[in-house]
């Protein structure tokens, strides 16, 4: 069953080029269509699990090209690593296809829609299964270009379309140090393939350079700082395009990517370093500044930007098991939040939460399974989050950096606090919107009910209930795990403080004193304002760059167009001097022609005289 593997992105892109070409004409049929594709790649991967099981390894499907004497396959690579991610991307895929048959059943370009997001998913479970380097980058391209569609995919909208932009030229920074990256090993005559990647020869400080060049790729695509700008502007493209993009697919690549290349950066301890780095200022930054956005979908954007920075700095102290772990539990209740936050937009047609409050009586399904995947993500045991996190607070522990757990604990406090207040303004308390609140169809619903089963229950197969089954089935060890009971304490006691401090701010109206305020405004004004980061890069790149194409622009008008129009300026003053001999007199051609005649003579003569 393992060599039908390759298939499984098959599937996706022979649904992208049905809805493009006959899309329009199959109506409602093309999001069916999108979605029987998904499940079908679904399916695939399921056998190919199974596969792995019955001794399935990774396999070759030929020779694609040979580069400076080094062979680049089109390789298929199968494990513990890659089925998981299969059956996540797949999963949640269709999932959020079936909800989005609802969510944009009234929109004109349904079947572009979909033909879009088969596409998305065709090129995401590309990277997944590709065993090289050079092979996942040219998925990882259409990943990008993808994700660049969807979010702008409302682009009469003008903010839709800056962000569609900004998305791509952002994530574009990262992917060109990636390509360097490659092109490093490939100068250095090493192999791309995952499997060579340990121990490679050569310059320790240029393969150190390469892994940071690399991992830059998985910046951008994970908006970890400092290219996390794109992300919250991605909130312009529809509900289901943010459920797809910050769940499973392409903000996980960057941390796919990270886990794949691993043993690439444990031979560079100063790459891993990095990566912590990284990792610990994502997850902090992001969630204060989730604390203080009033727009539903942002407030889950910047939870999805902490959570890869607390994945990345999992990985990052190497703790291999807890960041795959979380980046899989991260997957389901996220894209739950998404979806949800989807069919409460739909119900109130505004995304500001201090226009909600009230809904869990008029949306029980979406409030109660919206209310689960929040208590996922904050950390609330026996939820699939709790179990993730917590594994990556034991990873930090044993890693023993202070400013690591430090960074760790403060992301999980907050996470608490940005969804309880979440929670407390939208469900919670009066309605204070101005449009009649309702549940969503049935299509929407049922995605949200099967989400919210994998988002309580999924944390246990890499539970000490279970034997940690999950983390035994991705290093394939016999290590024992074991209930941590004081890391447990620990954990629910910031989880519930953050809570608690949410109720008592949004239910309650509880307000630190004036003075306190006073003295702490700067930074509530740096929170507020994202830390001024989309400032400084317009200050630092955006605006000298537009002066830059100012000064072509004028040094085009003035020069070359200056040039240009000199040249035709005087082949029009010369036409206007000659178009005075043409009169339309007849007798005036003749008088000419009688002057040329004499002319010509005269010339004769005088050339015959100097003969004599």
């Amino acid at each position: 069953m393992v060599k039908i593997a390759h298939w499984i992105p098959v599937f996706p892109f022979l649904a992208f080029w049905l809805n493009m070409m006959v899309g329009r004409r199959l109506g409602k049929g093309a999001g069916y269509i999108a979605v029987a594709a998904s499940a079908l790649s679904a399916v695939v991967s399921f056998l190919v699990f199974q596969g792995l099981f019955a001794g399935g390894t990774s396999y070759s499907l030929g020779t694609w090209i040979t580069i400076n004497g080094n062979p680049i396959t089109v390789g298929i690579i199968v494990d513990s690593l890659t089925v998981m991610m299969l059956l996540v991307v797949s999963v949640v895929g269709t999932l959020i296809q079936i909800y989005s048959i609802g969510y944009m059943a009234e929109d004109p370009r349904f079947s572009r829609f979909f033909a879009y997001i088969s596409l998305f998913m065709a090129c995401m479970l590309g990277v997944v299964l590709a065993d090289n380097l050079l092979l996942l980058f040219i998925f990882w391209e259409g990943v990008g270009l993808c994700s660049c569609l969807l979010v702008a995919f409302w682009y009469e909208k003008p903010a839709a379309a800056a962000a569609g932009l900004k998305a791509f030229i952002t994530t574009r920074v990262g992917d060109t140090g990636f390509l360097i990256g490659i092109l490093i090993l490939l100068a250095s005559g090493h192999s791309l393939r995952f499997a060579d990647l340990g121990g490679l020869p050569g310059h320790d400080f240029l393969m150190t350079v390469a892994a940071l060049l690399i991992f830059m790729g998985a910046v951008g695509k994970s908006a970890q700082f400092p290219l996390h700008v794109w992300l919250p502007d991605a909130m312009e493209g529809p509900t289901a395009v943010s459920a797809l993009i910050h769940a499973a697919t392409m903000v996980a690549a960057g941390v796919y990517l990270v886990a794949r290349s691993y043993v690439l950066f444990l031979d560079h301890p100063l790459a891993l370093q990095t990566v912590a780095v990284i990792g610990a200022i994502s997850a902090v930054m992001a969630a204060s500044i989730a604390c203080k956005m009033n727009d539903i979908k942002r407030v889950l954007a910047y939870s999805t930007m902490s959570q890869l920075g607390l994945m990345m700095l999992g990985l990052g102290v190497g703790g291999y098991t807890a960041g795959t772990f979380h980046l899989m539990t991260h997957a389901f209740f996220k894209a739950l939040l998404f979806l949800g936050a989807g069919s409460v937009i739909h119900a109130v047609h505004t995304q500001d939460i201090r226009e909600m409050g009230g809904l869990l009586n008029k949306m029980k399904v979406t409030g109660i399974t919206f209310i689960v995947g929040s208590l996922a993500l904050a950390g609330i045991m026996p939820f699939a989050g709790f179990w993730s996190k917590d594994e990556i607070f034991l990873a930090i522990s044993h890693q023993g950096n202070p400013v690591f757990f430090f960074a760790a604990a403060l992301t999980s406090f907050l996470t608490a606090f940005y969804m309880a207040r979440l929670i407390f303004m939208t469900f919670f308390g009066a309605y204070r919107g101005k449009h009649h609140a309702h549940e969503s169809p049935a299509v929407m619903t049922s995605p949200l009910v099967v989400l919210a089963v994998f988002a309580a229950g999924l944390g246990f197969i890499g539970s000490p209930l279970c034997n940690g089954v999950f983390q035994h089935f991705i290093e394939k060890g016999d290590e024992v795990v074991a209930l941590n009971y004081s890391m447990v304490i620990f954990s629910t006691v910031l989880s519930f403080s953050g809570i608690a401090l949410a109720y008592a701010i949004t239910i309650r109206g509880f307000a630190l004193p004036p003075a306190v305020l006073s003295n702490i405004s700067w930074l509530t004004r740096l929170v507020e304002n994202k830390y001024y980061f989309d400032e400084l890069y317009d200050f630092l790149f955006v605006q000298p760059f537009l002066r830059l194409c100012g000064a072509f622009k004028r040094f085009d008008a003035l020069r070359v167009d200056g040039f240009v129009n000199g040249v035709a300026a005087f082949v029009g003053a010369l036409a206007q001097v000659i178009r005075k001999a043409q009169t339309g007199l007849v007798e005036n051609y003749l008088l000419m022609q009688a002057g040329g005649m004499l002319l010509i003579l005269l010339t004769i003569m005088g050339k015959i005289c100097r003969l004599f």
